[in-house]
């Protein structure tokens, strides 16, 4: 199967994460991901891979055998079956020719890509683009990724002159809401040594760092009264939240910083005078900076909680993921090398991001399964303006290939330093 008819075919399943049956601990959360997951294991079945396994989370796992007697480290490739929640239409995907200028998504209802708003566009004129109608996700985020894996898997198979190692894949539900499908993931039944998920932007970018990020919940709790005899009884929980975020650096905000910048973010406000609960996201790049933030908060809410009374002020602090590249230092950085040598044999030219966000790789980290970021290609995640570049889903499934080439030339040759 063709790798563009395999991905606009992933597209018609409406895999639309559901919020609401997140928050209630189902997964998958909407039905659609378990219908895409039972497709690829039917696709995996055909395709031959072995130990294909589709649980009732819908998180799937299957082996493509070694073809060598060699002693090879075990990769692994991984995408997720969600996509996001801003848009929950069916997607309508089409390949259009590209050939500069604004390109019309849907005549009747006169949407249109603009390069105008897009500029990058113009990079990938005489190119095909997938694009959905103008009136929902395309998904590429991350439908790509499965497509890219299992034209990888196909073209291995049919060519069994290519020498591997044993590869794993594994796909996973709920990205989009707090990397459940992730969380929820067996490293160790898995048995891969490391691995990359397919969950990032344009032809040639790579993330091997991201944030360290952690979530905070400060409850204010006050004195309520009536006005009409409040003097020297209220105690307004809702100006006391107020004040604790205006001792906030004003300029760590998200919209203040970029690149490697750290922040704070203003993420929730609920209450009453009596009660108010504020959550923040913190986020930095370095594991130093990371715990001086959260340091930062705790000391804030405990001068807090002396100014305004014992128990007035409650902070909990909770670590959310990790930053991949701390799993990637000294003896660990093999992943990286291997990866940049994939994408030099495939002629592309690797440009490292560091990723304000998080995705699988950074919790697979975590539970020890080293795992960076490449590309799928697409532009313009959890938009109507989602596109994906033809000749760049093709070269996402051809880093993989080489990948896995460059793993058993890399172990083979003993050089692991690539």
């Amino acid at each position: 199967m063709d790798i563009v008819e395999r991905f606009i075919n992933y597209t018609k399943i409406n895999t639309t994460t559901s919020r609401e049956n997140g928050a209630k601990g189902i997964m998958p959360s909407s039905p659609g991901q378990m219908k895409l997951a039972k497709l690829l294991v039917s696709e995996l079945e055909a395709l031959g891979m072995e130990d294909i396994i589709l649980r009732e989370n819908a998180i799937v796992t299957a082996t493509l055998p070694a073809n060598t007697d060699e002693t090879i480290p075990v990769v692994s490739f991984f995408g997720h079956l969600d996509t996001s929640a801003e848009q929950t239409a069916d997607t309508k995907a089409q390949r259009l020719p590209y050939n500069g200028g604004d390109l019309c998504l849907n005549p009747e209802l006169n949407i249109y890509l603009r390069e105008s708003e897009f500029p990058e566009l113009k990079n990938y004129i005489g190119d095909d683009l997938i694009v959905t109608d103008g009136t929902s996700l395309l998904g590429a985020d991350d439908k790509a990724a499965l497509a890219a894996i299992m034209n990888a898997l196909q073209f291995l198979i049919s060519h069994p002159e290519i020498r591997h190692g044993e590869v794993k894949v594994g796909f996973v539900p709920d990205e989009e809401q707090g990397l459940r499908g992730a969380k929820a993931f067996d490293v160790s039944e898995f048995g891969a040594d490391f691995g990359y998920t397919l969950d990032c932007c344009g032809i040639g970018e790579f993330v091997y760092e991201n944030w360290n990020a952690g979530d905070a919940e400060i409850i204010f709790t006050g004195q309520s009264a009536h006005p009409m005899s409040a003097k020297g009884k209220l105690k307004n929980s809702l100006l006391m939240a107020h004040k604790f975020i205006s001792m906030l650096p004003g300029g760590e905000a998200p919209e203040y910083t970029e690149g490697r910048e750290g922040y704070y973010w203003v993420k929730q406000l609920q209450g009453n005078s009596a009660r108010t609960v504020l959550k923040l996201d913190i986020r930095d790049f370095s594991e130093e900076g990371y715990h001086a933030r959260k340091t930062f908060v705790r000391q804030l809410a405990e001068s807090a909680c002396a100014l305004w009374g014992e128990g007035s002020v409650i902070c909990q602090l909770s670590d959310r993921y990790a930053n991949v590249f701390n799993s990637l230092q000294g003896e660990g950085h093999y992943p990286i090398d291997i990866a940049l040598r994939a994408y030099q044999r495939c002629g592309i030219t690797p440009t490292p991001v560091a990723m304000r966000g998080g995705y699988d790789g950074a919790v697979l980290s975590q539970k020890g399964l080293p795992c960076p970021n490449i590309f799928t290609g697409a532009h313009n995640f959890h938009s109507i303006y989602e596109y994906l570049p033809v000749r760049s889903l093709r070269a996402a499934s051809d880093v993989v290939i080489a990948i896995i080439q460059e793993t058993f030339n890399g172990f083979t040759t003993g050089n692991r330093e690539l």
